[in-house]
Formats: C-alpha cells, sequence, structure tokens
C-alpha cells in the first residue's frame, strides 16, 4: 500500500515544521521558508526548530483571491 506523501499529525497538531508546510502547500521547502522569512506566513522559533501554527496555514489560504495575469 502507498503512503500519502501529506502530513499525518492527528487532529490535535496545533503546528507544522517548515518542511511539511511546504508539503501541505505543494510549494518546495525554499518557497515555505521565504514565506515565513517575509512574514508572509507567521511562524514562531523554538531553539533550532521553526513551527507554523496551523491557523497561520489556514489564515495564508483564506486570504487568497483571484489572480491578476
Amino acid at each position: 500500500m502507498a503512503q500519502s506523501s501529506t502530513p499525518r499529525r492527528g487532529p490535535s497538531a496545533r503546528t507544522y515544521s517548515v518542511r511539511e508546510v511546504a508539503e501541505i502547500l505543494g510549494v518546495s521547502k525554499s518557497t515555505a521558508y521565504e514565506c515565513v522569512r517575509t512574514g508572509q506566513l507567521p511562524a514562531v522559533k523554538l531553539r533550532s526548530r521553526i513551527l507554523v501554527p496551523v491557523e497561520a496555514i489556514e489564515a495564508f489560504l483564506a486570504q487568497a483571491g483571484p489572480l491578476e495575469f
């Protein structure tokens, strides 16, 4: 049976690593880190780990709208 690449931390997960956020959003790890660095995606640093609250991901996605090309 093939495993899904989507992180499975359970329904009570309150934060994700930047690597997990990249997988959730379908972007590269470097793009996810850039979103954290620029403040587009709020995060907290706990020692050497950067953690993104679930609410920050939900708010980031909620602001999506039509794109102009």
